[in-house]
């Protein structure tokens, strides 16, 4: 016997794919790729380099969203077909098992499809560059964002994005002072941009022998981390220069001669440093990228708020605003200020299942738009 919910789900699913084939374009996208396609057949495609690869980047993007969309359609009209064979054998268990299993599994792909296409402002595609930086509170707050560092670092890993640490600096006792990574892959900003603000901790400090619970905050900041094409005036004046040695969690991150560097951008006061490349020139070359990716985010962040102002609206931009509590005593959960999202797994979240928390953020993000 076929369950009412499984009916009603293939019936939704429907509608959503429907929906999304008005909202996608499909035949718009198809005369792209053939464009794209004609483009790259031309005896001087591969004359510039940088743009050949530009192009395939961006062809391989459409054919993806409609090649993706055309698998769901194809799956719904079989799971379709499944249920009306399921009705006509009546008690046939195992079909109706294997049916129940793939409209869920569908639903799931669909979902995903639609998270990635609320991904559509044009640094979302970017990589990105992340910052965790503790609050006042030492050996407690280090903890706390060597727990952090963990979490975006398995999340990242689940997703297949490369990890790549730039700047570690140590905790006096446990945890970290302060650590840079960036997170390679499609859409990496797009994701991530959802964690940008202020993290709280609540837990029974094991650092306190007296067993009293303890509230710990740390920052995490979140940058598109911006190629070379987009222009953002840097003027060598305007830069304060040092080098140090590096240190870090040990093995390849210590570094015996003074090959870190940290930039300061005068103007603006915002400050970047790099420790891990293999020498200072790449450390240097590292260092300004993240600078040209904090210039660029502060300048996106500038237009919101002149728009926001222009609209009327009470919007905080702010990176400090508190966005999450990780309760692990007296109860466990984790709660997102934003979206009321939020699940009693804590284990699981702190091995990096994020999603029900970034999946909340970005359709919020689109309803308060369309509002």
């Amino acid at each position: 016997m076929i369950d009412i919910e499984v009916k009603q789900d293939l019936r939704e699913m429907a509608k959503r794919l429907q929906e999304l084939r008005g909202s996608l374009d499909l035949d718009i996208k198809q005369e792209m790729i053939a464009n794209f396609e004609e483009r790259m057949s031309a005896p001087d495609f591969w004359d510039n380099n940088e743009r050949a690869q530009s192009t395939i980047a961006e062809l391989n993007a459409v054919k993806s969203v409609v090649d993706q969309y055309t698998r769901m359609q194809s799956e719904q009209e079989d799971l379709q077909t499944m249920l009306e064979l399921a009705e006509e054998e009546g008690d046939d268990e195992e079909l109706a098992a294997e049916l129940t299993k793939s409209v869920s599994e569908l639903m799931s792909k669909v979902s995903e499809f639609e998270l990635q296409l609320l991904l559509s402002e044009p640094y979302d595609k970017l990589n990105a560059i992340l910052e965790l930086h503790p609050g006042a509170g030492g050996t407690e707050s280090q903890d706390w964002g060597q727990m952090l560092y963990r979490m975006y670092t398995r999340w990242a890993e689940k997703h297949g994005f490369k990890v790549e640490l730039l700047d570690y600096l140590a905790g006096d006792e446990a945890g970290i002072k302060s650590v840079t990574l960036s997170i390679k892959g499609h859409n990496a900003y797009g994701y991530l941009k959802a964690e940008k603000g202020v993290h709280r901790l609540v837990r029974i400090s094991p650092f306190d022998a007296s067993g009293r619970r303890h509230t710990s905050f740390v920052s995490c900041d979140i940058m598109p981390e911006i190629e070379d094409d987009i222009e953002i005036e840097i003027r060598s004046e305007d830069l304060k220069v040092d080098t140090y040695r590096a240190s870090g969690a040990g093995g390849q991150h210590i570094n015996k001669t003074e090959s870190a560097i940290r930039i300061t951008h005068v103007p603006s006061g915002i400050v970047v440093s790099c420790q891990t490349q293999r020498s200072q020139i790449q450390n240097r070359e590292r260092a300004m990228q993240m600078l040209r990716s904090k210039l660029y985010e502060r300048k996106i962040e500038e237009q919101q708020k002149h728009l926001a102002e222009i609209r009327g609206e009470q919007s905080d931009i702010a990176w400090g605003s508190q966005i999450r509590s990780y309760v692990f005593h007296p109860y466990s959960m984790v709660k997102d200020h934003r979206t009321s999202v939020e699940t009693g797994n804590v284990g699981a979240v702190m091995d990096g299942d994020l999603d029900m928390f970034i999946d909340g953020y970005l359709r919020s993000k689109i309803r308060h738009e369309e509002q």
